[in-house]
């Protein structure tokens, strides 16, 4: 039995890459997951930039309105959710297809990585925790360092979950959790997949990036974050802290002025696209769509097509009775 189909459409945040799956899934008879660390929150609409129903355009999504705010979402859920989704999608016959901005989501899929080993110590993680209150994230940000270099070059220090994460693998195994990555980064996927990622140049996709801002604002992100905020939402919470979130709580903390969050939040979102394009190059066997080099969304999709139809990979819709 040949292996399943799964396409990837990705780039850096607003991109365009809404509209371009939506394209594709009606073209090849596909259902979308998101592959988005926000989007999956029940509420979080306008920060989130949150597909509307109407822009489905009938295409089914899933890992879209899923979680209250309070609950947490990391890699080892999303790849739970998202191999669920497959398996409907693939008893219905269609297509999935990853579409999102998060790039370890996506390599957690399409590689099938095992996070099983990293079952962290609790009392370990506690203490950790503990520490990182008591001292701050950059005192362990600095013991990850000590044991693992390569992962603390990666990890944010102020991603203090992602820095326990790595502590607990390396006092585990042994080893460091970027040798563990890095092996099962060079699995070969079980799917016969295309990697599609989508970007534009670079001035180009800083001013869509100043005016999406724009029109979050516009369109209520401030009354969004104060509705959730004053639902109980908090700062620690892991959907609090995305971008547009964590901004507007800052100014409605008195942390900030609005003017200063508005700013942080563009200059915040321009720097969280340039690491999405560092993460994609890394990246085994990606297919890039630059956007100016294409006439418009008609001509990358059918340059998206001839690509699927070269590997082999089915790009008519099924019919009822071929299901």
């Amino acid at each position: 039995m040949g292996k399943k189909p799964l396409l990837i459409l990705t780039g850096p945040t607003a991109v365009g890459k809404t509209a371009l799956s939506i394209s594709l899934a009606k073209a090849v008879g596909g259902e979308i997951i998101s592959a988005d660390s926000m989007q999956v929150y029940r509420g979080m609409d306008i920060g989130s930039a949150k597909i509307s129903h109407a822009e489905m355009q009938g295409v089914r999504h899933y890992l879209i309105d899923e979680l209250e705010p309070e609950e947490a979402f990391h890699v080892v859920r999303f790849q739970q959710m998202a191999k669920r989704a497959m398996e409907q999608i693939y008893a219905a016959g269609n297509i999935p297809i990853l579409t999102g901005g998060t790039g370890f989501y996506i390599q957690a899929v399409l590689y099938d990585i095992d996070f099983t080993e990293n079952d962290g110590d609790g009392a370990y993680r506690r203490e950790l925790e503990r520490l990182a209150e008591e001292k701050g994230a950059q005192y362990l940000h600095a013991m990850l360092a000590a044991a693992d270099e390569k992962s603390a070059a990666q990890i944010h220090a102020h991603n203090v979950k992602r820095v326990i994460r790595a502590l607990e693998y390396y006092r585990k195994a042994g080893e460091p959790i970027s040798v563990h990555n890095e092996r099962e980064r060079r699995k070969e996927s079980p799917y016969q997949f295309a990697y599609f990622v989508l970007n534009e140049d670079r001035k180009t996709l800083y001013e869509r990036i100043d005016r999406r801002v724009d029109a979050m604002l516009e369109n209520g992100l401030l009354q969004e974050v104060r509705a959730l905020r004053e639902k109980g939402c908090t700062r620690d919470m892991v959907s609090m802290q995305g971008l547009g979130y964590k901004e507007m709580l800052d100014y409605l903390d008195g942390a900030c002025t609005y003017e200063e969050a508005v700013y942080r939040l563009k200059r915040d979102t321009r720097h969280f696209a340039k690491r999405q394009i560092t993460w994609f190059k890394r990246e085994r066997d990606v297919i890039w769509l630059q956007k100016e080099q294409f006439a418009g969304t008609d001509e990358i999709l059918s340059y998206m097509l001839e690509i699927l139809r070269k590997k082999g990979i089915r790009t008519e819709k099924r019919n009822e009775d071929e299901k």
